[in-house]
C-alpha cells in the first residue's frame, strides 16, 4: 500500500526479490492539467501495472466492496509505505499483521513530513523504521530501525533518496524476519523509547505558509530551513523590487556568510552580477539557486543577468 515514488522503491524490491505480491493498493488517479481533465495515476500504480500486478484504488478505505476485495486476496502480510491512515478492519486483516515503513527514527518525527522536519531542525542523523500499525498513527511497536547521517550540505531531496533506498532494503529485511519466525518476533514499544527521549519532535504536514522564511531568525536556522524544504515544496520569501512590484522567490540552495553587518534584517546586498545576499539576524544568507514567481529555477548569476529591475529587500 503506497502512492509516491518513495513507495515504489519498496515495491520494486519486493517484486525483484521474488516475493509473492498478491495486490497493490494506491490512491485514485489524480486530475491534472489546466482544467483537470487528465487523470494522472500514482507512481506506485504505474510501476504495479508495468509488473502486471492487481491494483486497487479505493476512495474510502472502509468501503465494503474494497474490504471484500482485499480479504479475497488472502494476504499473509500487508506493507504500508507513504499511504493513508488505515482503519483497524484493514490493518488487522492479515495473519502476520500490517507494518509500515516510516522515514524517521521513531518515536521522533511522527507525522506526514519527517524528512523535511529533521533537516529543518538541524539534525545530524535520521533514519528509517518499520513498525506494526496500531490505532494511533505512527505509534506501533518497532520492528527494525536503521540510521542515516545528515551532512551539513544535505537537503530534503538527498535524504529522501537515501532513505528511499535504505527503506526498501529494510522492508525486505522485515519481511524475511517475519516469515522466518511466523510473525512471532521481538518488538520495541515506542512508549519505552519516548520515555528516554529528551524531547520528541513532531513532523506535521507542511503548507505554503509553513515555508515562508523569517529573516529575523539566526542565519543557521534559516540555512537549515531552506535545505529542509528543498527541492520541494521550497522555502520562499517576498521581495520588494525597484519597479514597485512585490514578487515571491523560492530559494533552493544557499550558503552562510558569517560576517557582522549594519544592515536591517531583510536588506538585500548584491553586486548585480553573481552575488545576492539577504541580511538575517546574525549574518548574511547568500543565495545560490532560486526561482522568481513565473520563472524557472536558475542560478543567482543567471537571475541577476536577466533582471530588468533590482531587488531591494525581502520579508
Amino acid at each position: 500500500m503506497g502512492t509516491p515514488d518513495f513507495a515504489v522503491a519498496s515495491l520494486q524490491a519486493l517484486v525483484e526479490g521474488g516475493y509473492c505480491v498478491v495486490g497493490v493498493v494506491t490512491a485514485p488517479d489524480k486530475p491534472v492539467g489546466r482544467h483537470g481533465s487528465t487523470l494522472q495515476p500514482s507512481a506506485v500504480k504505474q510501476y504495479a501495472e508495468s509488473q502486471h500486478l492487481p491494483v486497487m484504488q479505493p476512495e474510502k478505505l472502509r468501503d465494503e466492496a474494497f474490504i471484500d476485495s482485499l480479504r479475497a486476496l488472502q494476504a499473509d502480510l500487508q506493507i504500508v509505505v507513504a499511504f493513508r491512515m488505515l482503519p483497524e478492519v484493514v490493518w488487522a486483516m492479515p495473519r502476520l499483521g500490517t507494518f509500515n515503513l516510516h522515514a524517521s527514527l521513531l518515536p521522533q518525527y511522527r507525522g506526514a513530513a519527517p524528512i523535511n522536519w529533521a533537516v529543518i531542525n538541524g539534525e545530524t542523523q535520521t533514519g528509517a523504521t518499520t513498525f506494526f500499525l496500531s490505532h494511533e498513527i505512527d505509534t506501533g511497536r518497532i520492528i527494525l530501525q536503521r540510521i542515516v547521517p545528515i551532512a551539513n550540505d544535505d537537503d530534503a531531496g538527498t535524504i529522501h533518496d537515501r532513505l528511499m533506498t535504505l527503506g526498501a532494503a529494510l522492508v525486505t529485511e522485515t519481511v524475511d524476519l517475519l516469515i522466518a519466525n511466523d510473525g512471532k518476533i521481538v518488538t520495541i514499544s515506542q512508549e519505552q523509547l519516548a520515555d528516554n527521549a529528551v524531547e520528541l519532535h513532531p513532523a506535521p504536514k507542511i503548507f505554503t505558509d509553513t515555508c515562508r522564511i523569517d529573516w529575523h531568525k539566526p542565519v543557521k536556522r534559516i540555512y537549515d530551513f531552506i535545505r529542509g524544504l528543498s527541492p520541494y515544496p521550497a522555502a520562499w520569501t517576498e521581495l520588494t523590487c525597484s519597479d514597485g512590484e512585490q514578487r515571491t522567490m523560492k530559494i533552493f540552495r544557499s550558503e552562510i556568510v558569517r560576517e557582522a553587518h549594519p544592515l536591517a534584517v531583510g536588506t538585500v546586498a548584491t553586486n548585480g552580477r553573481d552575488r545576492l545576499e539577504i541580511a538575517a539576524q546574525d549574518g548574511m544568507m547568500r543565495l545560490l539557486d532560486v526561482q522568481i514567481a513565473g520563472k524557472k529555477r536558475m542560478s543567482v548569476r543567471d537571475l541577476l543577468n536577466g533582471l530588468k529591475y533590482s531587488i531591494i529587500s525581502a520579508k
